[in-house]
């Protein structure tokens, strides 16, 4: 059984709100020995939220309980303001919580922003030793790792330039590089993949899944990218408000987290051609996602067939136009692109359909956008996000109830036969 290496016993953190300090010069003193030097509570707290509570108090943490194994790569879920970053911060011993306690055994290291240690004065070969002496490398290791973190970076020819002429891509490549490279025990990243090109942030996945799952070491990650957090993760902790309001396997987690901000939208339609979405060249009237279903109370799953339909006028004459069908996970992942033939069109209003067979979609949360283009090519108008539904999971006389794999699970045949009975 993996050992324990994070206990958080029910944190909870106060902030109060335009205030620094108490006022008062003997009590913030008789506060700091307190608190600092006999490590007793804060005399002046009030621990329990009663009537003398101020408006101008805010609960970042709420009692929040959980366990971290050796090995686990958690991730930390929730809109802006629901405590991520706090949390971070309390388990990296930056802030201390107002109620509760952390223990943690092991060597922590954390990248709550990229470019600690940097002086835009100094050139790149420079801040990658100030930069890895600040995150707690000696001297001989960041010796023997300065190739692989020039060559993680990718800025070897401009190594011995002052990194204030950088762009802020590069500056990031760096940052990241020297971080990436530390040998913690436990590593908490807040937002990392938030910045740099597409490039940058696939190398940045990579190197935490090698930290996770080959070294075997601890990861806290904090990230809106559910398609990241589903890739890296084993686990997700959602925080909504300062509560904890689940923790358990990935997939589950960040599925009822996405299907809690998103509202489920299978059908719209507008009278008044002027206030439609579109634009000069196109206007749609109605979209709809009917499922094929006999009973319409019956949860939507994966088995049902799903058929698009569509309308929108048309403002040009004598115009080859072909739609296209944009099929997303919310984790932000393109399932499919289907492309309809082109055809030539006047004037007036258009329908069409378009219908996703039962048995091909795995379960979870999707979102529909539609594109017409001009001529296949020349987009004239793209509705993103149109519509969006959940399907729910089926499995009949299946045994196993384990998360299945994919983004589709179709039902392809197959032949299975005997063809001997008897081992030679």
């Amino acid at each position: 059984m993996a050992e324990t290496v994070i206990e958080v016993q029910n944190i909870s953190k106060l902030y109060k709100l335009g205030e620094i300090g108490s006022g008062s010069l003997r009590r913030d003193l008789n506060n700091w020995w307190k608190t600092t030097i006999i490590k007793k509570e804060d005399p002046y707290f009030i621990a329990e939220e009663t009537s003398h509570t101020s408006n101008l108090d805010l609960w970042a943490l709420k009692n929040i309980s959980f366990e971290v194994k050796q090995g686990d790569a958690i991730g930390i879920i929730g809109s802006n303001g629901s405590g991520k970053s706090t949390l971070l911060k309390i388990i990296s011993r930056i802030v201390q919580p107002t109620i509760g306690s952390v223990r943690g055994k092991g060597k922590i290291s954390s990248i709550l922003e990229v470019g600690t240690g940097f002086h835009s004065e100094l050139t790149g070969r420079e801040n990658i030793y100030i930069s890895g002496y600040t995150l707690g490398m000696n001297k001989r290791e960041i010796l023997r790792k300065f190739d692989e973190i020039v060559a993680f970076s990718g800025i070897e020819k401009f190594l011995d330039t002052p990194i204030k002429r950088y762009s802020s891509g590069m500056y990031v490549r760096l940052a990241f590089a020297v971080v990436a490279h530390l040998e913690p025990d436990i590593l908490i990243v807040d937002e990392v993949l938030a910045v740099g090109d597409a490039d940058f942030q696939k190398k940045c996945l990579g190197k935490m899944r090698d930290v996770s799952q080959k070294e075997g070491r601890t990861v806290l990650f904090v990230s809106h990218f559910m398609q990241a957090i589903n890739n890296l993760c084993n686990k997700a902790l959602w925080l909504q408000q300062g509560h904890l309001k689940e923790i358990g396997t990935c997939s589950a987690v960040v599925n009822k987290y996405l299907a809690s901000v998103q509202q489920f939208n299978l059908k719209q339609s507008w009278d008044n051609i002027q206030e439609a979405p579109g634009n000069d060249f196109i206007r749609f009237k109605k979209i709809e996602l009917i499922p094929q279903m006999e009973n319409p109370d019956d949860p939507l799953d994966i088995r049902i067939p799903l058929t698009v339909k569509f309308k929108f006028w048309n403002l040009t004459d004598n115009v080859s136009l072909s739609i296209g069908l944009h099929l997303f996970s919310y984790g932000g992942e393109c399932i499919f692109d289907n492309q309809s033939p082109g055809g030539y069109y006047d004037k007036g209003l258009i329908e069409g359909e378009c219908t996703i067979p039962g048995n091909f979609l795995n379960d979870g949360s999707y979102f529909i956008s539609l594109i017409i283009n001009k001529d296949t090519s020349i987009q004239l108008y793209y509705f993103e996000q149109c519509m969006s539904f959940d399907l729910e999971d089926y499995r009949g006389d299946i045994k196993w109830y384990g998360k299945w794999m994919g983004a589709v699970r179709p039902r392809f045949p197959f032949r299975i036969e005997q063809t001997t009975f008897s081992i030679e």
